[in-house]
């Protein structure tokens, strides 16, 4: 089974990928990760709040600190990887199936992009 979630909602969802581990689920979630509240910014902007470097945009980004969700997944018991580019996601999923399990990978999208 591929999960897919983005690393706004990935905050709200965390302790899924514990329940994922003790339960062994052969699960591979594929994290988008834009560092960014994307849909919130949508919403944002739709309602008129659009002066960058304001205090409201600020609170939508989630990069500093920057999230470690590797380092979260593992902490929930579940192996995770980062991943940059098509070819290492395409790598780090061939591993995944391949493994009995869930996984968890990071992919790293440009900051912002929805």
């Amino acid at each position: 089974m591929l999960a897919l979630e983005a690393d706004g909602s990935m905050m709200y969802t965390l302790q899924a990928l514990w329940t994922m581990a003790r339960e062994s689920l052969d699960v591979t979630v594929v994290a988008l990760s834009n560092r960014s509240y994307a849909v919130l910014n949508f919403e944002r902007q739709r309602v008129g709040i659009i002066g960058e470097g304001s205090t409201s945009q600020r609170m939508l980004e989630i990069d500093s600190p920057t999230l470690d969700l590797c380092a979260l997944a593992n902490g929930q018991g579940v192996p995770g990887v980062r991943v940059t580019t098509a070819d290492e996601l395409v790598v780090a999923l061939r591993r995944s199936y391949a493994t009995p399990g869930p996984m968890f990978i990071e992919a790293v999208l440009p900051k912002g992009l929805t």
